[in-house]
């Protein structure tokens, strides 16, 4: 048996794509209510119909259920996450709003009556949108004391609750993308380098300030980083493409870096130096930095490769940040080339970098399902496709563990249908648990077991040996 003992099966969702109620019990709006198009479209002057998000799959009504048909599968841990503005509406306030602290409250039990550990990430991609408007996001150095509140306010409540945090989703992400990254509202083609690393340094200290708070709130508890981890192959073995995958690789890394080791790696304060970036830090913002995480978690769909002059090939699709196409992998309907061996390459990549428990917080494939009538009469998907993916990605997994590698645990991503956030669609779905709502809005949301239910439910009884069946 090569899965540890105590390994943490289970699945990972996210607030603004499967909640809904976006304006009920004193929530605020959040970036993502006037983002009906996802990451790749533009935002709208108000929250419109046409914005799935506002309704999601209903999580909000339904979370007792969602909970009790996951926890069927026998998860260790589901990750979701706050909506910061469901706490604070605008971000900026002194109290907080209890209607949404008890809904948390409620969700947190629900998943400990079912034996499920609650892994909460404090910011998943949803900054309240006043913070973003008046504030410009994480460009304000302000928001770090606003986080602070929030941190301190929903430690104190579920310190009882939740022992695994996160701090920022795919932080990442605020390089290429940052309007959801780091609710920054300037247009991103009218931001320098120097904005973005900023706005990512009040970023590290906030999750390092978050990381002291809850070692001092709630000991025992771990807090984690989280990083979209699409690390890259060389497109040749010419030195100057393994050159460019070092320098693709250190995007990535960086903000790892700083956040499992306490300090600014040597490579960027150099690129700074060079690029004549110069980052304004407060007195102890570098003492406050040492404030290390306990574990490295990441997302990972795929690879990329990367090349001296990438205009020579193809392009490639991916989940934010994207190569040029590996001519030896398939890929998804959406263009993903599908690596599962790249997981293990990632995952002692960074245990031989950090030397830090890991956990993959996302990992799934987005496709077209179809609803078919199943052996019992009730309305069911066959996705083969979906059980052939993930047994392939987990099979990488243990093996990595096999390698020596310390694997907290495993999350599928969209373990119930939810709105994605690339695109803002629900075509294309993710999850264990068919949910009845179309790309128009129609539809029942009604909850259906897929095929791949039950074979994960086995895999997680089994502690992973069914997948060598």
């Amino acid at each position: 048996m090569s899965f540890p003992k105590n390994f943490l099966w289970g699945g990972a969702i996210a607030a603004n794509q499967c909640e809904g109620a976006w304006n009920e019990d004193g929530k605020g709006p959040s970036i993502q209510d006037v983002m009906p198009k996802g990451v790749m479209g533009p935002v709208s002057d108000q929250p419109e119909a046409s914005n799935l998000k506002l309704v999601g799959i209903d999580f909000y009504h339904r979370y007792e259920d969602d909970i009790r048909l996951l926890a069927g599968m026998g998860f260790k841990i589901f990750r979701l996450s706050i909506a910061w503005s469901r706490i604070f509406p605008r971000g900026d306030e002194e109290e907080p709003n209890e209607a949404g602290l008890a809904f948390y409250d409620k969700v947190f039990d629900a998943c400990l009556r079912y034996g499920m550990e609650p892994l909460v990430t404090l910011s998943h991609y949803e900054t309240p949108l006043y913070l973003a408007q008046h504030y410009d996001g994480w460009r304000d150095r302000r928001l770090i004391g606003f986080f602070e509140r929030y941190c301190r306010t929903v430690f104190s409540r579920y310190r009882d609750k939740v022992k695994y945090w996160i701090t920022f989703n795919e932080i990442n992400a605020i390089m290429n993308f940052p309007l959801m990254g780091a609710g920054i509202w300037t247009p991103k083609e009218k931001l320098t380098l120097q904005d973005k690393y900023q706005a990512a340094h009040h970023e590290f200290v906030a999750s390092a300030l978050a990381t002291k708070l809850l070692h001092e709130m709630i000991p025992g508890a771990k807090m984690g980083c989280m990083v979209l981890g699409a690390l890259s192959y060389p497109m040749t073995p010419k030195p100057e493409d393994m050159i460019a995958m070092m320098e693709a690789d250190r995007n990535v890394m960086f903000f790892s870096d700083v956040q499992a080791r306490g300090y600014y790696p040597s490579y960027i304060r150099k690129r700074w130096e060079r690029e004549g970036i110069e980052i304004h830090m407060e007195p102890g913002d570098e003492e406050l930095l040492k404030n290390t995480v306990d574990y490295i978690s990441f997302s990972y769909y795929m690879s990329k490769c990367t090349a001296a002059d990438c205009s020579q090939y193809q392009k490639g699709a991916g989940n934010l940040t994207s190569g040029v196409k590996n001519p030896y992998l398939k890929e998804s309907e959406w263009g993903w080339q599908i690596d599962p061996q790249g997981l293990r390459y990632t995952l002692n990549y960074f245990y031989d970098r950090y030397q830090k428990p890991l956990f993959v917080a996302e990992n799934g494939l987005g496709a077209v399902d179809q609803l078919t009538e199943g052996p019992d009469g009730q309305p069911t998907v066959q996705d083969d496709y979906r059980i052939a993916y993930l047994r392939d990605h987990l099979l990488e997994v243990e093996k990595a563990v096999e390698d020596g590698v310390d694997v907290m645990g495993y999350a599928a991503w969209g373990c119930i249908d939810l709105v994605s956030a690339s695109s803002a669609q629900l075509k294309k779905r993710y999850g264990f648990i068919y949910v009845d709502r179309n790309d128009d809005g129609t539809g029942t949301l009604a909850r259906y077991k897929k095929k791949s239910y039950d074979w994960y439910r086995r895999v997680i009884e089994t502690n992973g040996e069914s997948l060598k069946e």
